[in-house]
């Protein structure tokens, strides 16, 4: 009589971890059905004088529960993540066309005639300063806007140089100084701007690109108009 093949409870274990790898090479779809197949084909080679204990066999059934659960947690996983994707999407269009408050120290004069954006001020200061630059680095008017405590103090600027008269809508640097016994010390500031149009990278997120500054993460942005 010919000898009949015997299997241990983890024999279909290590075959489907072997099409497993198979299939990560390229191989074909393995799920739940084919750990199924090659438990059942264990149970039929198995030697009829040393039949599969009890407990090994409810070991399997154990295992192959818990892997459908996983492959169902997998799926219910990427349907919440495309879910989630979906209304960063649409979160991410309705900004577009808003004014957002954005780190920067370069501001761009619409046709509004103005800029607006706030100072960090670390320190209580005696003389906060505020200086703006055209392109070419000419200043072209300084605001001295007296002493301030510490916390985010707002600013406007109209568009004017010293003397009044309206300047060319474009870029200008701003530049924001607080006087400490230390001596002067520039300041951090934030810049209103326009949401020109929104991206979408990999993994979710989302950029903001800014009318005439370029572009800037979402995760950046500190005010939203």
């Amino acid at each position: 009589m010919s000898a009949v093949n015997s299997a241990s409870a983890s024999d279909v274990l290590s075959q489907y971890q072997i099409k497993q790898d198979e299939k990560a090479r390229g191989g074909s779809e393995l799920g739940k059905d084919a750990f199924m197949e090659l438990m059942l084909a264990q149970l039929k080679n198995q030697n009829p004088l040393e039949p599969q204990d009890n407990g090994d066999f409810i070991s399997q059934l154990a295992q192959f529960s818990s892997l459908e659960e996983m492959q169902n947690l997998s799926g219910t996983v990427e349907d919440v993540a495309g879910q989630f994707r979906s209304s960063q999407a649409l979160q991410a269009s309705a900004m577009v066309g808003k004014t957002v408050l954005a780190p920067s120290d370069v501001g761009i004069l619409g046709s509004d005639g103005e800029i607006t954006g706030t100072i960090e001020v670390p320190a209580s200061t005696g003389g906060l300063r505020l200086s703006v630059m055209n392109q070419s680095g000419e200043l072209v008017r300084q605001i001295d806007m007296g002493s301030s405590q510490a916390g985010v103090v707002s600013f406007r600027w109209d568009g004017e140089d010293g003397n009044g008269n309206p300047l060319p809508p474009g870029p200008y640097q701003i530049v924001a100084q607080g006087s400490y016994p230390s001596g002067p010390e520039q300041l951090g500031t934030m810049v209103s701007a326009n949401v020109d149009s929104v991206s979408l990278g990999k993994g979710g997120s989302i950029t903001l690109n800014l009318a005439g500054m370029g572009s800037i993460a979402l995760s950046d942005v500190k005010q939203i108009n």
